[in-house]
């Protein structure tokens, strides 16, 4: 076969085996990285033998390497490099550092490298680079790449990659005597230096007068074309230079970054990253030789332990001592604990200047391929790994989140809006609360945005909104309302979850970054959540409709409304119930969850949801029901009534769900035609102030109980009885109406909160009766 044929036949066949690989392991629910990798596995040397000259589909593949970085640094721009600057800069640095050090006193003291310590420099070198490709495709699959865990890890994963041409640079000498290492190392620092300066030259001055010249043409082709050659060009500059060709595509980007074509550049070659990195994920299979890997599964198995527990004890306190909490720092130990893609190019080296044998260097590739493959899975496990920490008593408070790390003095004391996140939105949403004279709280962690909050006058708090902590810290016990505006899903669900917990009747407006996750926020119980992109949608619907005449403003705004109230179902596309159930699953995963059995003989069969309010009385929050005919009904509405035989997907703390069996099983009061529940206010002249709960012994005396007891921002549900009550204390009673008048007199009730439509209505005709016949009351 032609050679320039055979080429074309090889390309075709890994793009096809990717993609069937990939189609299967989306199949399966597994991350669609492990099915490139197999499926390059299978067509490689090493396989079915399909594909024998991998050099040739290898060269193709660094274009994916290139794009994909390339991408990366138009996204990862130098304003967000400037917020993770002390953790990139300081802990990048010496997370190589110590992992080049940590390796060549281990291998110095195992003699597996003889007396030579360059060689243990050398696979140092290897260890401490992790992979940004799959960290980063992970990343991006989940939505967490401005989560402070994806920030921390893409932060330090630039400076690795920046690393890669310095260590290039160095290898030759590792074999030459100590000062020729040292000239090297001057060497490729002067070269960097250099190359830095010129594309910071040419980002101010070449790139966007460039860029605007291609816009103005209006060809999507040859914009497209011109920043491929501006990208691939830069990275042959710094290949030629004795740098990376990876680092020249991430700059390129980079420098593209700050221009306003930054979002057109970024839709135009994502495509063109997205072929090319399944391309390389494949030929990175090629390179795999199961047979190999097989006849030394136990040792490589080993290696691969050893990797993992070493880089995750490098780099998890490493992030904690630059003040992140203690949660982030074990997501990106896990994360970054693999080895990196790019270490197949330093080993590739070091076998052509003799630095390692071939089987030496067989056993790097096939443990760097087996830590590239098991990363996707355990950033999977990491959710359901914290939910089993928290469960464990003496773990709990180890990873509860850290306390604020910086307040401002002019704190609002009530009355205020939380804001949670300073992003685009918190940040137009903040001026718009302030242009109405509202006091302002904002919570981020991000330290460039808390100095923008100092510099404009904002009130603030610095740490993580999921914290309770800093929750209480802001004040959310006694605010308003509070706004949540976070980047990524899984802090949002767990803010919410967690602002409630302080406050459960708080006014709370949260964003949702995907459709999917609407109904989640609100059965979680968000007030309302709005969809940037369906809002667009509306606004856009309204002025067209106004505008063009076709309705008036009255009646455009109430259609508007109704859709907002219909959660954007006339907006969202029509998913099957398995679509529903599996978003449902992947949206609660992250969250304490557990299906439970709703008892034979429990009081709450046959109401609605509407009139039990478990989420109010216990805290727990109900997903979904499955029938006792196996029908499932996920994100129920206040109207559908639990039935004998449900079983029911709940969400909550552990002393919530504890709650909820008692609330379920009749133990607690349940609300209902004849009952209520009414929070009272322990004032200082109250009869029952400073006795215990035993001594007033309300529950036989009257038929009340009290459900539970809010103090100091605290929320003691079912409290026990020698419990004593104090100024202040919010106490919520739920009983007959008769019993809740009769002991009217050792409360002073400050402020009523019936929570259903029955108990309203019963509340209604209880105080009808003073004034009309008792057969006249409907």
């Amino acid at each position: 076969m032609q050679e320039d044929f055979r080429l074309i036949v090889d390309l075709v066949l890994v793009l096809g085996v990717a993609a069937c690989g990939g189609l299967l392991a989306a199949l399966l629910r597994q991350p669609v990285l492990l099915g490139y990798l197999i499926g390059g596995m299978i067509v490689g040397p090493a396989g079915l033998g399909l594909i024998k000259e991998v050099i040739q589909v290898e060269t193709l593949a660094q274009f994916g390497v290139a794009f994909l970085l390339f991408a990366l640094g138009v996204e990862f721009s130098f304003a967000e490099l400037k917020k993770v600057k002390a953790i990139a800069l300081g802990g990048g640095g010496l997370q190589i550092a110590l992992t080049i050090l940590v390796t060549v006193v281990v291998s110095g003291l195992s003699g597996a490298w003889g007396t030579l310590p360059a060689k243990g420099m050398f696979l140092g070198c290897i260890l401490s680079l992790s992979s940004t490709a799959v960290v980063l495709k992970c990343l991006m699959e989940r939505n967490e790449t401005e989560t402070p865990h994806g920030q921390v890890m893409l932060g330090i994963l630039v400076v690795q990659d920046l690393a890669l041409g310095l260590m290039l640079a160095v290898l030759p000498a590792l074999n030459q005597p100590a000062e020729t290492i040292g000239i090297a190392v001057l060497t490729a620092l002067l070269w960097i230096a250099l190359f830095a300066a010129g594309a910071v030259a040419a980002g101010m001055w070449l790139i966007p007068p460039l860029l605007r010249l291609l816009a103005r043409t209006e060809s999507r082709e040859l914009f497209l074309l011109g920043v491929v050659a501006l990208c691939l060009g830069i990275a042959l500059l710094t290949e030629h230079l004795g740098l990376s060709i990876e680092m020249g595509a991430f700059v390129a980007g980079l420098m593209i970054s700050e221009v306003e074509y930054a979002d057109q550049t970024l839709t135009y070659v994502e495509p063109l990253r997205d072929i090319f990195a399944s391309l390389f994920f494949a030929a990175i299979g090629m390179l795999i030789d199961p047979v190999f890997l097989w006849n030394n599964l136990e040792l490589i198995l080993g290696l691969v332990a050893l990797v993992f527990i070493g880089k995750f004890l490098i780099i998890t306190p490493l992030v904690k001592l630059f003040r992140y909490p203690l949660k982030t720092a074990i997501i990106a130990g896990l994360g970054l604990a693999q080895i990196g893609e790019f270490s197949f190019v330093l080993a590739s080296e070091g076998q052509s200047l003799g630095l390692v044998s071939r089987q030496i260097y067989l056993l790097i590739l096939g443990t760097t391929a087996v830590t590239l493959m098991l990363t996707p899975f355990v950033l999977r496990l990491v959710p359901f790994l914290f939910n089993f920490a928290e469960s464990m008593p003496w773990l709990k408070p180890y990873l509860e989140e850290q306390e604020a790390l910086d307040v401002s003095e002019d704190l609002p004391f009530k009355d205020h809006v939380v804001v949670c996140g300073y992003g685009r939105v918190g940040k137009n949403l903040v001026k718009l609360l302030l242009q109405h004279n509202l006091p302002v709280v904002v919570i981020d962690q991000s330290e460039s945005r808390i100095q923008q909050l100092r510099e404009a006058g904002v009130s603030y708090v610095y740490g993580n909104c999921v914290s309770l902590h800093v929750l209480e810290t802001a004040g959310v016990n006694h605010a308003k309302g509070m706004a949540i505006a976070l980047p990524d899903p899984m802090s949002t669900r767990l803010c919410l979850k967690r602002a409630l917990e302080l406050r459960p009747e708080l006014d709370l407006v949260v964003r949702a970054t995907q459709d999917k996750n609407i109904e989640v926020l609100y059965q979680l119980g968000a007030r309302e959540v709005v969809q940037p992109e369906f809002e667009a949608s509306l606004e856009m619907a309204t002025y067209l409709l106004t505008g063009l005449g076709l309705l008036s403003s009255a009646v455009v705004q109430r259609e508007m409304q109704q859709i907002r109230n219909d959660h954007y179902l006339d907006l969202r596309p029509e998913r099957s119930a398995t679509e529903v159930a599996r978003d449902l699953r992947q949206a609660t995963r992250d969250l304490n969850q557990r299906w439970y059995p709703l008892p034979a003989d429990s009081p709450l069969i046959g109401m609605s949801i509407e009139e039990a309010d478990m989420r109010y009385l216990t805290g727990a929050s109900l997903m979904a029901i499955r029938r006792a005919n196996g029908d499932e009904i996920d994100y129920p509405n206040n109207q559908t009534k639990l039935e004998d035989g449900d079983r029911l997907l709940v969400v909550g703390a552990d002393e919530e769900l504890a709650a909820l069996a008692e609330f379920a099983k009749g133990q607690a009061a349940v609300p209902g035609e004849n009952s209520a529940c009414q929070w009272v206010t322990v004032n200082a002249d109250t009869p029952t102030l400073g006795k215990t709960l035993a001594d007033l012994d309300i529950n036989k005396q009257f038929g009340v109980q009290v459900q539970a007891i809010r103090r100091d921002g605290k929320f003691i549900r079912y409290p026990d009885g020698g419990m004593d009550l104090r100024v202040g204390d919010q106490v919520l009673l739920c009983g007959s109406l008769t019993g809740l008048s009769q002991i009217e007199q050792l409360f002073a009730i400050a402020s009523s909160l019936p929570l259903s439509l029955p108990v309203l209505k019963a509340v209604q005709a209880e105080a009808l009766k003073e004034f009309l016949p008792a057969d006249s009351v409907d």
